[in-house]
């Protein structure tokens, strides 16, 4: 991404009216620009290469090919691309598998436009985002295994941005820095 250029998003979700409306409020940002979309895996597959955007944002439950489907072949692709999952089926199977197949984060669709812009921008600085209800699933997962690969202090950050606390507020209750919180969560996401 140049300096002073928005960041490129393309969106591929099938429903009309969800894709729309993320186009409209990602259009509003400042920083952010949605530059294509798409309704299906199969026609961002064969086009995507094109658009060469910064980050995309995938649907799990697409017709035909489904997104998790998609993740590996649209990597390949778009090695340098950022992939968000952005979905309502925020269940553990979906989050794990779209993690170890490359996404970079994972976003619920009742995320606010907000926040959706802000993961889109955090990812772009090396960032992992991850929504309340993703943090809280890994934090059971992670209760359920005794063996739990995260120190301390990782599920210490995990447990607030399960009670919905934003990174900088963590950072300023923790007395870390903010790019040291953005590091602890893409070490959870590697460690899952």
């Amino acid at each position: 991404m140049k300096e002073n250029s928005k960041i490129s998003v393309v969106l591929i979700e099938d429903d009309e009216t969800i894709r729309n409306g993320f186009t409209y409020l990602i259009n509003q940002s400042e920083r952010c620009m949605v530059m294509n979309s798409y309704i299906s895996a199969e026609k961002a597959i064969a086009n995507v290469v094109n658009d060469k955007p910064d980050v995309i944002l995938l649907d799990i439950e697409l017709p035909g090919i489904k997104g998790i489907e998609a993740l590996p072949k649209l990597k390949q692709s778009l090695p340098n691309t950022h992939i968000l999952m952005l979905t309502v089926y925020d269940n553990e199977a979906n989050v794990f598998t779209a993690l170890s197949k490359g996404a970079s984060g994972y976003l619920t669709k009742n995320d606010s436009a907000d926040k959706i812009i802000e993961a889109i921008q955090e990812v772009m600085e090396g960032g992992a985002p991850m929504s309340m209800n993703i943090a809280k699933m890994v934090i059971h997962s992670f209760h359920k295994n005794q063996n739990s690969p995260l120190t301390k202090r990782e599920t210490e950050i995990l447990e607030q941005v399960a009670n919905g606390m934003s990174r900088s507020k963590i950072a300023k209750k923790l007395f870390i820095d903010l790019e040291t919180v953005k590091s602890h969560i893409k070490n959870i996401y590697s460690k899952l």
